[in-house]
């Protein structure tokens, strides 16, 4: 075999990297063009460069408007796949957030944002936080025409909702003002093992050596980017949002650090609210990979229905 062939980092089944360097992304390759509009929702949408310094763009999706002058709510959401597959042009993503636009009637920007090995954390972090700045400041016309900026938005599932939460925090302090964030199934971690998670250092060195990857300036799992309930992270009462929604599914791996999350928030002293659902029998991001199934349907009307609902909990 050509030596540079052998592989020096497998992290099947998202990604190998190989010793001349190349990449082979196992997992979301494949994308899809906008739709004007998608025949089964009726929501257009279209793509967008944020910014040409970094090249980090953004897929926008609008459902019908409401007669003005009513505005929608606008939702930034961020993709998952491990910081390093995936795309807001994914086919993996582009029907259900053709789906979520009509289901909760919001404006979606997809935030399309670098991802590792070839731009390693932060730099995730510091696309998403410049494509939020980018929103707020009204930079396309779907956005000034039919946008109501009062509810500004993120959700994200996986590694995405890691980085949803990690906007909320960081908008702690600024002039940008987060209403509500939806955490679908997030990559949170840790360095001990809690609840049913493996005990397999084989198991748990999948996740920890992901995490090094990505992100090789960490201190390790006990990093507050990715064990955002660590000691000595900040405080949980910074978060910068009125609402949270934590979704989680019985057989993720990563379920009972959803859990844990929702927990420490909800007894952090922190003002808002926030709400738990969790799928019973079943996996990490189950509704992207079957999304006709009962209960991803029941998820997308959750999310959708907290998306659009004012005040207190879901009763």
């Amino acid at each position: 075999m050509d030596s540079n062939d052998e592989i020096v980092h497998d992290f099947a089944p998202l990604l190998r990297i190989y010793k001349d360097g190349r990449i082979e992304r196992l997992l979301g390759t494949a994308t899809v063009p906008p739709s004007d509009p998608d025949p089964q929702t009726g929501v257009s949408s279209k793509d967008l460069l944020i910014s040409p310094s970094t090249a980090v763009s953004a897929r926008i999706y609008l459902p019908k408007p409401p007669p003005p002058p009513q505005k929608l709510p606008i939702l930034v959401y961020f993709h998952g796949g491990g910081f390093c597959i995936e795309t807001a042009f994914s086919a993996t993503y582009h029907p259900f957030l053709n789906s979520l636009a009509a289901e909760a009637n919001v404006l979606i920007v997809s935030v399309d944002y670098r991802r590792a090995p070839e731009h390693l954390l932060p730099a995730a972090y510091d696309d998403c936080w410049a494509a939020l700045q980018w929103v707020v400041a009204g930079s396309d016309p779907w956005l000034t025409e039919h946008g109501d900026f009062s509810k500004v938005m993120v959700a994200g599932d996986s590694a995405g909702a890691n980085i949803a939460h990690q906007m909320a925090m960081k908008a702690n302090g600024s002039d940008l003002s987060i209403y509500s964030a939806v955490l679908i199934h997030p990559f949170f971690w840790g360095v001990e093992p809690i609840g049913k998670e493996p005990k397999e250092p084989a198991r748990r060195g999948f996740v920890e050596g992901m995490w090094k990857f990505v992100c090789p300036s960490s201190s390790g799992c006990d990093d507050p980017l990715i064990d955002p309930t660590a000691e000595g992270a900040p405080s949980l009462k910074e978060l910068a949002c009125k609402r949270v929604l934590v979704c989680v599914a019985e057989k993720d791996m990563l379920r009972d650090r959803g859990w844990r999350y929702y927990n420490a928030l909800a007894s952090s002293g922190w003002e808002g609210v926030v709400e738990m659902m969790e799928s019973e029998g079943e996996d990490h991001v189950f509704y992207l990979i079957n999304p006709t199934c009962e209960n991803a349907g029941a998820l997308l009307k959750r999310v959708a229905a907290f998306l659009n609902r004012e005040g207190g909990p879901l009763l």
